[in-house]
């Protein structure tokens, strides 16, 4: 799905995701906003699930909205950095113990990569990943242990960032044989990912989203605060030089307007279901025997 020749390590995207994990709630505004328009999607399908799955849930912004949508529905959050999970849990003394008496149970939260779940086959009815894909420089493994967990009948919803996303800090870099920007995924080729996946009746969306920065400072703060920069394997490994700094400030500034420079994010939306299976695990094609009508 992705190109050879680019590789994310998956080790710094956990230790960049657990450096950001105590400020991230400040930094959140984009997947605050995309969590919303994806709850707006879900608005319109008709699902109502035994278990959520909340993937790459962060710091567990998303889990009281869960609580409210679903009320007493058991809530699993699973994230590969303990410390987003340690902000998801929150205070877990025995008062904050004490005070949840009675009230709807916690999530579980486990600590796990996405391509290797810890649950057993067909335990979950909703699987929800609010841009986490991005941080997979190949998302199939993951998308194909969602469909294993799934239960028939069951729904993955998910965001991730599409190819335009930073279009314009992409085209104001110099030359370089390095990697200084992730590629993403097009919305296409998850679509086919889905359909590869086992996946059924993928639909997939997407929306142009433009932020806007007095310095470009402020972007590059916004990336390390969100545990977003470079990872990939091909990265610069030392410093870069000035005059390459001098020459990517100088490209973006030309976008300058009414004082704020842009960056466009590419945000793809998409859901599918699991359908009961054709053919078993050997390869036999299944056959199902329907009664007769009376």
């Amino acid at each position: 799905m992705t190109a050879p020749d680019f590789q994310l390590d998956p080790r710094l995207v956990r230790r960049r995701a657990g450096r950001a994990a105590e400020r991230y709630a400040g930094v959140d505004t984009l997947a605050r906003e995309v969590s919303r328009r994806m709850g707006e999607r879900l608005d319109y399908i008709r699902i109502a699930p035994r278990r959520i799955l909340d993937l790459g849930c962060g710091p567990g912004a998303d889990l009281a909205t869960f609580a409210q949508r679903y009320p007493g529905i058991s809530r699993v959050a699973i994230d590969s950095a303990p410390a987003m999970l340690a902000q998801a849990r929150g205070d877990t003394g025995l008062l904050k113990r004490l005070m949840r008496f009675g009230k709807p149970a916690e999530p579980d939260f486990i600590c796990a990569d996405a391509s290797a779940l810890p649950l057993a086959r067909g335990s979950v009815s909703l699987a929800w990943s609010n841009l986490m894909l991005q941080f997979l420089h190949d998302p199939l493994p993951a998308l194909k242990e969602i469909h294993r967990v799934l239960e028939v009948g069951g729904m993955l919803m998910f965001s991730t960032l599409g190819p335009d996303t930073l279009k314009e800090l992409r085209a104001a870099l110099p030359p370089s044989d390095a990697e200084h920007l992730h590629r993403f995924i097009d919305m296409h080729d998850l679509g086919d990912a889905l359909v590869g996946a086992g996946f059924a009746d993928p639909v997939m969306d997407m929306d142009m989203l433009t932020v806007t920065y007095t310095h470009l400072d402020d972007l590059f703060q916004d990336l390390r605060a969100s545990g977003s920069a470079n990872a990939a394997l091909s990265r610069p490994r030392g410093l870069v030089g000035k005059g390459h700094w001098q020459q990517l400030r100088s490209n973006y500034e030309r976008l300058r307007r009414d004082g704020r420079l842009p960056a466009t994010v590419e945000v793809v939306y998409g859901h599918a279901w699991k359908t009961a299976p054709k053919v078993a695990e050997d390869g036999r094609a299944i056959v199902r025997f329907q009664p007769k009508p009376t």
